[in-house]
């Protein structure tokens, strides 16, 4: 057996988590991650991380999982840095240019890879983008980086760990349009999974104050307080917050073929509303924005079209369908596969049974 698999049995077993659980959490099989413990497939640095993320708790076993993760990683981030150096050297580029292209392809792959494979290489390039935070640019890229590594953790309290790095790094950059992305960002995540919504409206309050200049960060700060609205049951604010989103959204809208977790094309303004008026009870303008956002969604996004696919569950349990709202929602998650679901489906279907629950009570 390989001492490393050997081990991530080990650690596994005293935490008390079964194999079938693992796979569960980390999106991968429990063929695929038997075959590693018993050493018939490599323990690669994605796994290993996977591992030392959801078994690290308590004081020696953190210990015990960092010495685990840092053999495995530290060769492959020492080999990427230099890498990366030479690899920019000799084709001219500065490091300011390689990271804004790297950066980029990580909002491009956040909208069709899953959240544990983008979360291993964008830990890897972290770890190598800290060695390179000497100018403002650097400090922007590195915020862009780490909202998205935070989109990518498996809950709301260590993604919120993440946001108020990028906030920092992004108050570092000097660039006010990314200082107000990064929170409006970090807001309208927040917000659209229903959690942490004190959070939520700090982020938002921030990113609207900052600059009153049109922007995509300041419609999705906008959105982020319409849908805290929505939580506290307000809808006359949260109706008027959208209108004021859209407005701001009519003027700086991405392009509709650009997908990207920085942009904001059509198809994901209307994304956003669904889940707004399934929330606030409102089938009108909740159906409008889910037809309109099936009519302009590239169709090589599943996963977003599962999230219009849980707005609509939920829209049937406010009208009263309980058990077909719910019913409705998990055949939607069903049909996803397991390795493309992200931590908003999970909190949207917990909405969805936890409506259905409120109604029965």
């Amino acid at each position: 057996m390989d001492d490393l698999g050997a081990q991530l049995r080990q650690t596994r077993t005293e935490a008390g988590v079964t194999l079938a659980s693992m796979a569960a959490r980390t999106s991968y099989s429990v063929s695929h991650l038997s075959n590693v413990e018993a050493g018939r497939r490599a323990a690669t640095p994605d796994i290993v991380l996977a591992y030392a993320r959801l078994l690290g708790e308590g004081e020696m076993r953190r210990r015990q999982m960092f010495g685990l993760a840092a053999g495995v990683v530290a060769p492959v981030v020492t080999g990427e840095l230099i890498r990366a150096g030479f690899s920019a050297a000799l084709r001219g580029r500065t490091a300011e240019e390689d990271w804004r292209e790297r950066v980029d392809q990580y909002g491009r792959d956040y909208m069709a890879v899953g959240a544990v494979a983008l979360q291993s290489r964008l830990t890897n390039d972290l770890v190598v983008l800290q060695q390179h935070l000497d100018t403002p640019v650097m400090w922007s890229h590195a915020a862009r980086a780490l909202v998205t590594y935070g989109k990518t953790t498996p809950n709301p309290a260590e993604a919120i760990r993440w946001y108020d790095l990028a906030r920092v790094a992004a108050d570092r950059s000097d660039d006010l349009a990314v200082r107000v992305w990064v929170r409006g960002r970090a807001a309208i995540a927040l917000a659209y999974e229903g959690a942490a919504l004190t959070t939520a409206r700090r982020y938002a309050e921030q990113g609207v104050a900052l600059s009153d200049r049109p922007s995509l960060g300041r419609v999705q700060a906008l959105m982020a307080q319409a849908h805290v609205a929505a939580g506290r049951g307000d809808q006359a604010s949260a109706v008027a917050l959208d209108t004021d989103s859209r407005r701001v959204f009519d003027l700086v809208a991405s392009p509709d073929g650009e997908v990207s977790d920085t942009a904001v094309p059509p198809w994901r303004m209307e994304t956003f509303r669904s889940m707004l008026y399934a929330r606030l009870g409102m089938p009108g303008p909740g159906t409008e924005a889910q037809e309109e956002a099936d009519r302009t969604r590239p169709a090589d996004l599943p996963r977003f079209a599962t999230h219009i696919e849980l707005h609509r569950g939920l829209t049937m349990v406010k009208s009263g369908d309980r058990a077909g709202g719910v019913a409705y929602a998990q055949r939607a998650m069903d049909a996803l596969p397991v390795e493309r679901r992200s931590q908003s489906l999970t909190l949207m279907l917990r909405e969805v049974e936890q409506a259905a629950a409120r109604q029965r009570a």
